[in-house]
């Protein structure tokens, strides 16, 4: 099947990354302008050793022009560079004493300067409020170790830094929970506007013909009878299936941003094998007129593999209950959503299993139940429960892990 793909761009950090390329351009700027024209107390150029102040600014304007790339998203923003940037940053603070040898007796500026604020602010953008804290500490401990013997205003400075820092990070971590909030809720609506559009298309079409068919058939009798009753049946399930949704399609966020760009994609199976598949989808077209189907109200989502091997599962317990307890015989899906596993049970109101049948029926080869059942669970890392009482009807609760174990394959499909 061809890829049908719809990206929705809605990144409110983005602003961010390009003030943060603006804030490094024009703080080395003033580092270098501050080492040309910036004096000391008495009016004397700052630098005893020039040359180291002129080595290290010439590196960080080659630096800091060469990797605007790098800080013009969270995708190029690696992790690798932001520790090389860090250490550019954290170099230039401990060379400052050997440039200026009154750097130590006075509260004046190092090499960077002000750049080193965009190294932390960038780990603050990446990754938030730990990522800065992290940071911050290092250029804090760089600071006092450069002083020698720290003032008030050096500890005033470095604590200004960090908790700005940390704030800038915390707010990241808040926008990207926002647009992962706004970037479902578009989802859903979208979703539900495509299912309103496909029921009332439905309904004005097959639904209505399918009501009919039943009528008409019923009132005819003989084999119009049976018609109308199996076409009453699949009006039921055609029902339930349009209020339950179809399988939605795969989603997933490539930014590192974590939702800033959600990409919608439609696969085959064999692409698709890896995506979560909503379990409803799948068993509901079981519901019909002997067969009710009771669902959460929200997706019930399994790796894909899994839900088909359950819904295969569950296909096999109301097929023995047609075979056991009859054609007539009522039947109840209830699925559940726990934390850790998802519940199917499958109960019927027919005659019961009589005890020992089932191990009997193992003995005759007759493996139905141990195989389409139990070992489809099995493979998964779940388990298959059979309760039944004679004349109280046969009840099959199906559990599978949400993060299966290793699986050992298919099981075999025989009834």
């Amino acid at each position: 099947m061809a890829k049908r793909e719809r990206v929705v761009r809605m990144s409110v950090e983005q602003p961010l990354w390009r003030a943060l390329t603006g804030y490094r351009v024009l703080t080395m700027l003033y580092a270098v302008l501050l080492a040309i024209f910036g004096k000391d107390d008495f009016g004397r150029q700052r630098f005893e050793r020039p040359w180291v102040a002129v080595a290290y600014l010439a590196f960080l304007l080659v630096w800091t022009l060469a990797t605007l790339p790098k800080v013009r998203s969270a995708a190029s923003c690696t992790k690798r560079f932001l520790v090389a940037d860090l250490v550019v940053a954290l170099t230039g603070i401990l060379l400052t004493p050997l440039a200026d040898f009154d750097s130590q007796s006075f509260d004046g500026p190092t090499l960077p300067s002000i750049w080193t604020a965009g190294a932390v602010l960038a780990f603050a953008i990446k990754g938030g409020w730990r990522w800065a804290a992290f940071a911050s500490t290092f250029v804090a401990a760089a600071n006092i170790i450069q002083r020698g013997e720290p003032s008030r205003d050096t500890y005033h400075n470095v604590l200004l830094v960090w908790v700005a820092s940390i704030a800038i990070g915390y707010v990241v971590e808040v926008a990207r929970a926002s647009e992962r909030t706004l970037a479902r809720a578009l989802e859903i609506e979208a979703t539900t506007r495509e299912r309103e559009r496909l029921a009332r298309d439905i309904h004005d079409s097959v639904l209505q013909v399918l009501a009919m068919v039943q009528r008409r058939g019923t009132a005819i009798g003989g084999e119009a009878a049976e018609l109308g009753r199996m076409a009453g049946e699949q009006e039921v399930a055609l029902r339930t299936l349009v209020s339950s949704g179809l399988v939605p399609p795969t989603r997933v966020s490539e930014d590192a941003a974590e939702g800033a760009v959600v990409r919608t994609v439609d696969v085959d199976d064999d692409e698709g094998a890896g995506a979560a598949c909503d379990l409803r989808a799948l068993l509901a077209p079981h519901a019909g007129s002997r067969t009710s189907f009771a669902e959460p109200g929200a997706p019930v989502l399994l790796p894909a593999e899994s839900a088909r091997e359950l819904a295969a599962a569950v296909s096999a317990a109301l097929d023995n209950v047609t075979v056991h307890a009859g054609p007539d015989a009522q039947a109840w899906i209830l699925v559940e959503d726990e934390p850790d596993e998802v519940i199917v049970t499958v109960r019927d109101d027919g005659p019961g299993i009589p005890e020992g049948r089932l191990a009997q029926a193992e003995g005759e080869g007759r493996l139905g139940v141990a195989l389409s059942i139990r070992g489809r669970l099995r493979d998964l890392g779940g388990t298959a429960e059979l309760i039944s009482v004679p004349g109280q009807g046969c009840e099959v609760e199906l559990k599978v892990p949400k993060a299966p174990k290793v699986s050992r394959g298919k099981a075999g499909s025989a009834r």
